[in-house]
């Protein structure tokens, strides 16, 4: 059975360029130029962890693929993180973290896994 992971990364790539204006005003979603940048993957690999802290599940991080920012009184961010779970297979997940400025502090507001027939 081929994974579905590419296809759903692809289509939820689309509705977040389609979702989110390149030029956001200010309060607005961005999206985040270089999603390879360590301290983006270090954020992603850290929702997961949190996820794993209060879920008790066996995921791993493995990459975050897609994001978006939303600069508040510190910022808002929206990840989609590929992750494998005890077995090794791939899933993605939204991860919604909350980072308060000079990051001083995170929260994990949100962790959803992507639905595979979006």
């Amino acid at each position: 059975m081929r994974s579905s992971i590419p296809l759903v990364i692809g289509v939820v790539a689309v509705i977040y360029a389609v979702a989110m204006p390149a030029t956001a005003m200010p309060g607005g979603w961005e999206h985040i130029g270089n999603i390879k940048d360590p301290r983006i993957q270090r954020l992603g690999k850290w929702a997961v962890a949190e996820h794993v802290k209060q879920a008790r599940d066996r995921l791993r991080f493995s990459k975050v693929v897609l994001g978006t920012v939303q600069v508040v009184s510190g910022f808002n961010y929206r990840l989609l993180v590929q992750a494998l779970d005890g077995a090794g297979k791939k899933g993605a997940y939204k991860a919604e973290v909350y980072e308060e400025a000079a990051g001083k502090g995170r929260k994990l507001v949100s962790f959803t896994p992507v639905d595979k027939k979006a």
